[in-house]
């Protein structure tokens, strides 16, 4: 087989391997979408203060990048449905009404403050390792399922504000239990 030949193979053998990867994930998708509950939307009046910067945040914004949304079964098990499984450029704000990661390119990620239920730091999650205590991973849930939702800071040390802020959004803390 002449050079010609192995480079039409191999680039036949690419295009074949590219196909499967996205008819899985579009498959993914299907499946999630028809046993995921909606996720919440950000509200509008929260998305438009934040963005013109008159919104009462309880911490100064963190820049960074979300990593993935993954389900609680296991931190490779990445949420397809929507854009919610696409990495990208974010801006963290935590507000007295919930978390919000303003993407850039992508649709927001709301998470409600009354459905989160813990925070933490990882070494990585479904599409992001970084190494220990790489990640800031906020546990929410929505519809009786749990979710954790990754954000690489692009300043480490805001993990020691943004973990205990978001723990006191906790029910166990706001309820005073």
């Amino acid at each position: 087989m002449n050079r010609l030949g192995l480079t039409a193979l191999f680039a036949a053998v690419f295009v074949l391997l590219v196909l499967l990867m996205w008819w899985g994930y579009r498959n993914r998708a299907r499946r999630q979408a028809a046993v995921l509950p909606a996720f919440p939307a950000a509200p509008e009046t929260v998305l438009a203060g934040v963005r013109e910067g008159t919104a009462e945040t309880l911490l100064p914004p963190s820049t960074g990048v979300y990593a993935s949304t993954v389900t609680d079964a296991s931190w490779q098990d990445r949420v397809a449905v929507g854009d919610m499984g696409f990495r990208a450029d974010a801006t963290a704000h935590l507000l007295p009404e919930g978390l919000l990661f303003d993407r850039a390119g992508a649709s927001p990620v709301w998470i409600p403050a009354e459905s989160v239920r813990a925070a933490r730091t990882e070494a990585g999650i479904a599409g992001k390792v970084m190494g220990r205590d790489g990640l800031l991973v906020v546990r929410w849930a929505v519809g009786g399922h749990e979710f954790d939702t990754g954000f690489r800071a692009d300043d480490k040390d805001d993990y020691d504000s943004w973990v205990p802020a978001l723990r006191a959004l906790t029910p166990e803390v706001r309820d005073g239990e």
